[in-house]
């Protein structure tokens, strides 16, 4: 009886994230897309000063108003970029370019990475009332 080869490159194990060497490059290379598309769509208005200025933004002001807590499950949002606990300011109900939804403060939550990248997304393909959220 012969000896075992290794299995014909065919079927090798896929990679993880095709085109990317793991989870995090492949977000690495979304939010590399993204920034480059930002002045084609409406994402451009998340890094205007109104939103981002840490002392005067949007952002800022609900985070401090929700007092830097998930609104959906009550974690504490203390985590840095992409921890499961960093804080997303989420629209509640989707503004869909309807800038006066987007501005408006009481359509603004804070909430946790992990419920918005899973529950709020479910919700978003279910179609359910609130569904649309943004990510920042």
């Amino acid at each position: 009886m012969g000896r075992l080869k290794a299995p014909p490159k065919r079927l090798a194990v896929a990679p993880r994230v095709v085109g990317y060497a793991d989870r995090q490059a492949a977000e690495r290379g979304r939010d590399h897309l993204r920034r480059q598309n930002a002045g084609k769509s409406l994402r451009k208005l998340y890094n205007t000063k109104r939103w981002r200025d840490p002392v005067t933004g949007l952002r800022v002001k609900v985070l401090t108003r929700d007092n830097w807590k998930c609104k959906q499950t009550g974690v504490d949002l203390v985590g840095g970029v992409n921890a499961p606990d960093s804080p997303i300011v989420d629209h509640i109900e989707p503004h869909r370019g309807n800038l006066a939804l987007f501005w408006d403060e009481a359509n603004l939550q804070a909430v946790s990475k992990a419920w918005h990248d899973s529950e709020k997304q479910r919700q978003e393909r279910g179609g359910a009332k609130g569904g649309g959220g943004s990510k920042v």
